[in-house]
């Protein structure tokens, strides 16, 4: 089933490059479970919020902490996986298409976009 999702969206046709299906489902893979580790935490912090013992609410803290932090990691796993369809998306289209209209190399998107801009979707991280 989950092949059949991405088999969809192709260029006009049926068929997806295999190394893109790959990439996507093990990104979203990735996400899934740490999206399930996410849900985990927050069952625990609420049982550790209503049960009001002070052990378990200053353990809150770390798993809070761990709950940011994966939060954070779930958003750059959906960056990277934007990126890489975006870009396997261009090369599929520029693959077929000979003229030379699109500037693919200037935008501020690290050459991944048109230089229009747009679908742009990349964040700066703050280190």
């Amino acid at each position: 089933m989950e092949g059949e999702t991405f088999s969809r969206l192709g260029n006009g046709s049926d068929e997806m490059d295999p190394k893109v299906v790959q990439t996507l489902q093990k990104g979203l893979v990735q996400v899934q479970t740490m999206l399930d580790q996410n849900r985990l935490l927050i069952n625990e912090i609420n049982m550790n919020h209503e049960s009001k013992v002070p052990h378990n609410l200053t353990r809150n803290v770390g798993l809070i902490k761990e709950l940011n932090n994966n939060i954070k990691r779930v958003v750059d796993l959906y960056t990277d996986l934007s990126s890489s369809f975006i870009k396997s998306s261009i090369d599929v289209s520029s693959n077929g298409d000979d003229d030379d209209d699109h500037d693919h190399g200037s935008s501020s998107c690290g050459g991944a976009l048109e230089s229009n801009g747009k679908g742009c979707h990349k964040r700066n991280r703050v280190a």
